[in-house]
């Protein structure tokens, strides 16, 4: 505790270039110390000018998180949005995608209800999905402009048009009236996001060939959508166009949809997708993609040759980061464009800080707020808990869904860890049973020696909800116990996340506790 106020009293007190060499040198303090590292106040040189002046640019998650906080601290703030208040996880990604996913599981558990007793006129349950993607445009346009109103309601500027940097701390803006406006604060947030991948031999034109921006132009199912790519996009669409009752392909380079995730979660949705009748190509590439008279052909690796009415290309996405005039100002990027940020969203240029997919730490909309929010406590001098991706949860919107969080979602750590773990099949669960769910599990990861909950994974209907639990347990370091004994509603689906702590319950007498590192 000595050392956690000692370093806010001298970040706040000593010169500038001293508190800032005091709050990198910090940044580095891992191990054992992770726990009290969390705790102290990291502090910029900006903290020492009461209410600094921010500009944003970019108005997705990770801005306009960070503009609401900065202006409620009483700082004057600028945001520059090029698109659209919201930004793309509001316009085109996040909001759209989850609407559609919706209209699907609709679909689904109409269909699904016959099974419970429900008996229906016909065993047609038709998309209109004409009707559906004018809900999705109507639902993220209301959002844009909830946003708006919070934004104005809380005094930032909202400038439409281009940023790019003139001086670290100086941006020009070309408005889309056409003018030019200087725009010059004491810090800059970037972020701008990301834009879908394209392949120079597949070129979406938003009529057959999509990127995931162009899906919502569609006025009528697709007879047959290839989806071309199987990580978290291609699978979310490949699930909603085929509970849509669209015939469905899925092109995966590798030998499991969802390469980057749990094998047993991906086990589970690649099964679901052929019950369902998905066409799964494993082991393969699209190498072109290309128009056809009454639809697509997508020439694939193996030489083999997919013909479908609509292709959507899912191949992942590149940071907007190219106009920004970053290497002017001496912005570290990687070589894929992503800006190089630390754990409290810092560049390598003082007062310029970056957030969202624009830092490719992990493209989630959570993960840009909080990358914003956190930006904001360093600028101000607030208390700062930097960035831990250990302790991000994370859903796929598939059916069933799939959410993680910690190690389970860090896949390439696990063998840093010595850990129990336990998986519970949800066909066990009554409320499972009676909702007739068949597909799903629990799993749970519990640390050798404390016993404290280093992950899990749910994969159910509303998986996304189940995690919570979870999530709170790895951040506050409970024990399995901890969640064994808390009481769950009878019959529920969360009943099985404290049956699996149960299962890995360690007699007292036998736990040894170790320093926890995350």
């Amino acid at each position: 505790m000595f050392l956690s106020v000692t370093s806010v009293i001298l970040a706040r007190t000593a010169p500038a270039s001293l508190a800032v060499r005091f709050s990198c040198h910090l940044h580095y303090i891992y191990g054992p110390w992770q726990g009290l590292y969390d705790r102290i106040g990291l502090v910029s040189s900006s903290a020492l000018i009461p209410h600094p002046s921010l500009t944003i640019i970019g108005a997705g998650p990770g801005g306009y998180e960070a503009a609401l906080v900065a202006a409620n601290q009483g700082s004057e703030v600028t945001i520059v949005e090029r698109d659209g208040i919201g930004g793309s996880a509001v316009l085109t990604d996040v909001v759209p995608s989850k609407t559609l996913i919706a209209a699907a599981d609709g679909r689904r558990r109409v269909m699904k209800s016959t099974s419970l007793g429900i008996e229906l006129d016909s065993n047609a349950v038709f998309s209109n999905l004409n009707e559906v993607d004018q809900r999705i445009i109507q639902l993220a346009s209301e959002q844009s402009e909830d946003i708006r109103h919070k934004l104005q309601k809380a005094g930032v500027r909202i400038v439409i048009g281009q940023a790019r940097f003139r001086e670290p701390r100086v941006l020009e803006v070309e408005t889309i009236s056409g003018k030019t406006e200087t725009i010059t604060s004491d810090a800059v947030l970037i972020a701008t996001g990301a834009s879908p991948r394209e392949l120079p031999t597949a070129q979406p034109d938003g009529e057959r060939i999509f990127n995931w921006k162009q899906l919502y132009r569609l006025r009528e199912l697709p007879e047959h959508m290839i989806v071309v790519g199987s990580g978290v996009t291609g699978a979310e669409f490949a699930s909603a166009y085929n509970l849509l009752g669209a015939k469905v392909s899925l092109v995966s380079s590798r030998d499991q949809v969802l390469p980057n995730e749990d094998p047993d979660a991906a086990r589970v949705l690649e099964n679901v997708f052929i019950e369902n009748g998905v066409n799964v190509v494993s082991r393969t590439r699209a190498n072109a993609v290309t128009r056809t008279e009454h639809g697509v052909a997508v020439e694939l690796s193996t030489g083999e040759v997919l013909e479908g009415s609509h292709c959507l290309l899912a191949v992942g996405g590149i940071p907007n980061t190219q106009h920004l005039g970053l290497d002017e100002v001496g912005v570290a990027t990687t070589e894929s464009g992503h800006i190089r940020v630390d754990a409290v969203s810092r560049t390598s240029v003082e007062g310029i800080y970056a957030a969202g997919d624009c830092t490719g730490r992990l493209a989630l909309a959570s993960v840009a707020a909080m990358q914003g929010r956190i930006a904001v406590n360093h600028l101000i001098g607030d208390e700062v808990k930097p960035f831990n991706p250990f302790r991000v949860s994370s859903n796929i919107f598939t059916s069933p869904e799939i959410a993680t969080v910690g190690v389970a979602a860090q896949q390439a750590d696990r063998t840093k860890y010595q850990y129990d773990e336990v998986i519970l099949d949800l066909t066990t669960n009554p409320r499972a049973k009676m909702m007739n769910v068949e597909h799903g599990f629990v799993k749970l990861f519990a640390r050798k020696g404390s016993n404290s909950v280093v992950g899990g994974i749910v994969v159910a209907p509303r998986a996304s909800e189940l995690i919570y639990p979870i999530s709170l347990a790895v951040a506050k370091r409970l024990q399995v116990d901890d969640l064994a004994n808390t009481f769950t509603v009878y019959p529920s689906l969360s009943g099985s996340l404290a049956e699996a702590a149960r299962l890995l319950h360690v007699r007292s007498s036998d736990l040894n506790p170790v320093p926890e590192d995350v």
